[in-house]
């Protein structure tokens, strides 16, 4: 199979095309001939060095894929409600870029009725990583209020989206006009220009002072201290990723006499068993929900092919793009 390598920690051009072995499904797994696959901010971090995968996983980058079932044990597969030649979208703990690539069974959902193969190689990642997050570690309820920093990236659009069908109202932070106006058309109720406005006063004005229930915090660094001052009472933020740093100061005070949660995680190091629990929750509150493509709809920023993949991770360093950028065989 053709497969997108590594050659050496750097910049967008060590990423190669070569030749490997087609992988072998192992029990509990099934076997994906890639159609199309997700570009996603770990796979940048992998590229340079800095997040290695995880023991007993592919060495090549990849969190999420689009194809068909080709491999893969009948009874295994028929017991998980898929068979030989589904096509399906999966959570990888590596391997995507590549034209084949394992899975594990519990990892994999259906294509949504009428999403194409790009579609739909959008979903897992952003998905996945805002059910977690968002409603299982915050534990958002329908009539909060949701702050996402990073409005216009794979998972703040993501993240807008799932929220307002659940029924919360949402927050984004963004970096430009153009950004904030995307992010108010997929349904954010407020889009704020980190870099005219100040969020702590616009978040505070929006909600009479009170401030919101959770945060979805991408940045961390500075913007933690920050985001404590925009919590409510009982408030909870999930950190994600540390792009604006991993040093944070923190009140103290204000987390105990307001009774605040501040968490964070990843996901790409988790159990089998708990991402097929997120699977399992996505399948049956969001899914139903794709097809109309009205409540959530696919946001594909740009497609290449996979010969273009330098270009694509150019363009998610960039930070240019509002969505998701896919790749396709």
């Amino acid at each position: 199979m053709k497969a997108i390598r590594i050659a050496q920690p750097g910049g967008p051009e060590v990423l190669q095309i070569v030749e490997l072995p087609d992988p072998q499904a192992g029990m509990g797994e099934l076997l994906i001939a890639v159609e199309a696959f997700g570009i996603n901010r770990p796979d940048v971090l992998q590229r340079k060095g800095a997040y290695p995968p995880p023991a007993g996983a592919s060495d090549l980058p990849g969190l999420e894929v689009a194809g068909r079932i080709v491999g893969g044990d009948p009874l295994e597969l028929a017991a998980a409600g898929f068979k030989l030649g589904d096509a399906v979208c999966a959570l990888t703990p590596g391997g995507g870029y590549a034209q084949f690539c394992v899975a594990p069974i519990g990892h994999c959902l259906p294509v949504p009725a009428g999403w194409s193969m790009l579609e739909a190689a959008s979903l897992p990642e952003t998905f996945f990583t805002v059910w977690s997050n968002v409603f299982e570690r915050a534990a958002l309820q329908p009539g909060e209020s949701l702050l996402v920093h990073g409005g216009s990236s794979g998972i703040g659009v993501a993240a807008i989206q799932i929220a307002k069908a659940m029924g919360a109202r949402v927050f984004v932070t963004v970096g430009n006009a153009s950004k904030a106006k995307a992010c108010l058309a997929l349904g954010a109720d407020l889009a704020i220009d980190y870099k005219e406005q100040d969020f702590v006063a616009e978040v505070k004005q929006a909600t009479d002072g009170v401030g919101v229930d959770v945060i979805l915090d991408m940045v961390a660094g500075a913007y933690i201290e920050r985001g404590v001052q925009c919590l409510a009472n009982d408030g909870r933020l999930v950190i994600i990723a540390v792009q604006g740093g991993t040093e944070a100061r923190i009140d103290a005070g204000a987390v105990l006499r307001r009774r605040l949660t501040i968490s964070g995680s990843t996901l790409r190091p988790r159990s089998t068993a708990f991402k097929t629990n997120i699977a399992r929750a996505l399948h049956q509150r969001i899914w139903p929900l794709l097809a109309s493509r009205s409540v959530i709809k696919p946001v594909i920023y740009r497609s290449f092919a996979a010969d273009q993949i330098a270009m694509a991770h150019a363009l998610m360093e960039s930070g240019q793009h509002v969505g998701k950028i896919v790749m396709s065989w």
